[in-house]
């Protein structure tokens, strides 16, 4: 009776298959899906999406089996973003998530008020409007914060310590981010406490970067630090090669710039947050509403050192650094 039951079930499906084809197709091929707006390239960000990946495995998702990701990149345009959020808000996702701090997030929101959306940027998502508050983000909004604008104070300190005879800091920022009058007095600030002048270089592409630092010899700046941005970040390789070209001590948001070659970081563990984000994606798409997912914000930081760029530029890193240092690259 079993046999005659199996097979009598599997005749149905069968006939199922041959009467609706499309319609068995469709059961079949259909998964959740997440929608990924990058303000970035695809190539810069290959570290932090795996890392996301590996947090929706965790969470129980592996793409292609049980979750579809929708990828929008930008390519640091920061105009195309609204049409690439209204894009997946067409698309029907299940789930927005945002990389390039404030403006993909803002996108998203303006895109679409039912569709989650989580969010990662280095700014306070309070202050840009993003959410209520962190503990309770309120409506279709959460995410996470890697507070890299509100640690440049912290950074100025740790490059003037490097190169203490310095009388003069180039700060480096993207005058398109809605950071970056916050990360200007915020750094100068903190050059008037530490009695250095502070001056303030803009770059909004490729061009601008050479120009930049073509003109660090003219104002005589000893060191240099770099304003976070996802620009920056993606065309980390171009900025390396021009402090190395230049012999100029730099300071950078992310282990990522040391790792390849730079001279010092501080800042918060990127992979590590955004395995984060693939986890609270997963937690969504079980459904958990994002108003009830508070944004995280981390609670400790990376001091990374590369001894041997230091030892390139001619530096001696103070023994105060190297113990506080957790990680020295030799």
């Amino acid at each position: 009776m079993q046999r005659r039951t199996f097979i009598g079930g599997s005749a149905g499906v069968l006939a199922a298959q041959l009467w609706f084809p499309d319609a068995i197709a469709e059961q079949q091929t259909k998964l959740p899906v997440i929608g990924f707006l990058g303000l970035a390239s695809p190539a810069s960000f290959a570290a932090a999406v795996a890392a996301f990946h590996q947090g929706l495995r965790e969470a129980g998702y592996v793409e292609g089996e049980n979750v579809a990701v929708e990828y929008r990149w930008a390519e640091d345009h920061y105009d195309r973003l609204p049409a690439l959020a209204a894009d997946l808000v067409a698309r029907q996702v299940d789930v927005i998530v945002t990389q390039g701090s404030i403006p993909p997030a803002l996108a998203a929101k303006n895109a679409t008020t039912t569709i989650p959306i989580v969010f990662v940027t280095g700014a306070d998502p309070v202050a840009a409007g993003l959410v209520a508050s962190l503990a309770r983000p309120g409506r279709n909004l959460t995410g996470f914060t890697l507070i890299h604008a509100e640690l440049m104070p912290k950074r100025l300190e740790l490059l003037s310590e490097l190169v203490p005879d310095t009388r003069v800091i180039a700060l480096l920022v993207k005058p398109e981010n809605p950071e970056t009058e916050r990360m200007i007095r915020d750094s100068q600030e903190a050059a008037r406490a530490k009695g250095v002048l502070l001056e303030i270089f803009k770059a909004s592409d490729e061009g601008d970067l050479d120009a930049a630092f073509e003109s660090l010899a003219r104002v005589k700046a000893g060191g240099l630090l770099v304003g976070t941005d996802p620009f920056f970040f993606s065309k980390r390789g171009q900025l390396l090669a021009l402090a190395a070209r230049h012999a100029i001590p730099a300071i950078y948001d992310g282990r990522e710039y040391v790792n390849a070659g730079g001279l010092i970081s501080y800042g918060t563990s990127g992979t590590g947050t955004w395995r984060q984000v693939g986890i609270y994606a997963g937690r969504i798409l079980k459904g958990e509403k994002p108003f009830d997912l508070p944004v995280q914000q981390p609670t400790t930081f990376e001091l990374v050192v590369n001894l041997n760029t230091a030892k390139a530029l001619g530096l001696t890193v103070s023994p105060s650094i190297l113990a506080r240092a957790d990680e020295v690259i030799e």
